[in-house]
């Protein structure tokens, strides 16, 4: 792959069309683009699978590619579980592959243990997995089958808004969902080192989205960042990686405008 234009910006889970999503206009990113020169989405950008939200999450995709264009960034695209038709790998590399970035749903066995398709949908999972015998130990194939368990379980039913109460009652029916939710927020920093020890032996920070929830854990001597998302509870955070240096801090919201926060933590590579 071509060197990537510094600084490389990464954002993940903007849903653009996702009528829980807070960006109602893609020209409020325009701030968070600034000055990049690449920005890395990294997955779950769209609603490629949702038929009911396409065409307005794939016109709001345009308006973003546009942005990026105008502003002087190279826009790189990761696949994820929402939007797994993006070619390549799924993954990308930074620092000589010390730091991986990935969606975050090949984390996990089965993806997205938390959709009412996963929780009824087990048998599928397993014998994607054996249409897949490879993806226990090589990364390329475990994103694909990352991205098979996507399209074959795909999300039938969406939020039909983006306030907080509705988006908890859609939350807790049924109430395994939950569970399953809280398991996988709590856990992500563990599911993400085991992530590295198998595909990425080198690697010492993963970045990810997928959870909703943004934090910073280590594990087993790697570190673990998720950017979170822009649907709620979770809160969008930026990481960028620029001379040398991974850093991260929250997005400042508002419907005007979206802006890069104050930096959490910053790590010399």
């Amino acid at each position: 792959m071509t060197p990537m234009q510094e600084p490389v910006r990464i954002l993940s889970d903007l849903h653009l069309g996702h009528k829980a999503s807070r960006i109602e206009r893609v020209s409020a990113l325009r701030p968070i683009l600034a000055g990049a020169g690449t920005v890395v989405f990294n997955g779950d950008t769209w609603q490629e699978l949702a038929e009911s939200l396409r065409e307005r999450s794939a016109a709001m995709l345009e308006e973003l590619k546009a942005l990026c264009a105008d502003e002087g960034a190279e826009a790189v695209f990761l696949s994820g579980n929402h939007d797994p038709g993006w070619p390549g790998s799924g993954w990308l590399e930074l620092a000589g592959g010390r730091i991986i970035v990935t969606h975050g749903d090949a984390l996990l066995f089965d993806g997205s243990p938390w959709k009412r398709e996963i929780l009824t949908g087990g048998e599928q999972v397993r014998k994607l997995w054996q249409q897949h015998p490879a993806a226990g130990h090589d990364a390329e194939e475990r994103l694909r089958l990352a991205r098979s368990i996507a399209r074959t379980l795909e999300t039938m039913e969406y939020p039909q808004g983006r306030h907080l109460i509705q988006l908890a009652w859609d939350a807790v029916r049924p109430p395994k969902r939950a569970l399953k939710m809280l398991r996988a927020w709590f856990t992500q920093g563990s599911a993400g080192a085991r992530f590295c020890d198998c595909y990425f032996p080198r690697a010492e920070a993963l970045v990810i989205g997928h959870f909703h929830w943004q934090g910073c854990w280590v594990k087993n001597h790697r570190r673990i960042i998720n950017t979170g998302s822009f649907i709620n509870p979770g809160r969008a955070h930026w990481a960028e990686w620029n001379n040398g240096w991974l850093s991260r801090g929250p997005v400042l919201e508002s419907p005007q405008l979206c802006r890069i926060g104050r930096t959490l933590n910053r790590w010399q590579f």
